[in-house]
């Protein structure tokens, strides 16, 4: 299943391991990037629990669960020039800072694999 595509202007209106790959090589110009979409590896974990939640009490008529507005859950494989004389948790930073829109839009976790 695919989510939807991107609408990273703030509003959750869903994005996919595209639109992760393509703000990561934007900023951090990779010479490998693999984004994975693990999210169904994790149905039922409490960041996925927690934003159906939320997302159902928005509104006192809505009685299905809202689904994520994009993917919860992904692994990054990545090897960057950017990363070079730097330490692991640095490079996890620069990864973070690019993807944080994301974040804020219900990215729950990011497994960051730095090559």
């Amino acid at each position: 299943m695919q989510p939807s595509k991107a609408n990273i202007s703030g509003d959750k209106q869903g994005f996919s391991t595209q639109d992760l790959e393509a703000k990561l090589r934007s900023d951090l110009n990779p010479t490998h990037l693999e984004v994975i979409d693990e999210s169904e590896h994790h149905a039922g974990h409490a960041g996925l629990a927690e934003f159906e939640e939320h997302a159902s009490t928005k509104s006192p008529n809505n009685t299905s669960k809202a689904k994520a507005p994009g993917g919860t859950h992904y692994r990054i494989l990545i090897a960057s020039p950017a990363f070079e004389g730097l330490n692991r948790v640095s490079k996890h930073r620069l990864v973070y800072a690019s993807l944080q829109r994301f974040i804020d839009q219900g990215v729950h976790a990011l497994a960051i694999e730095v090559l």
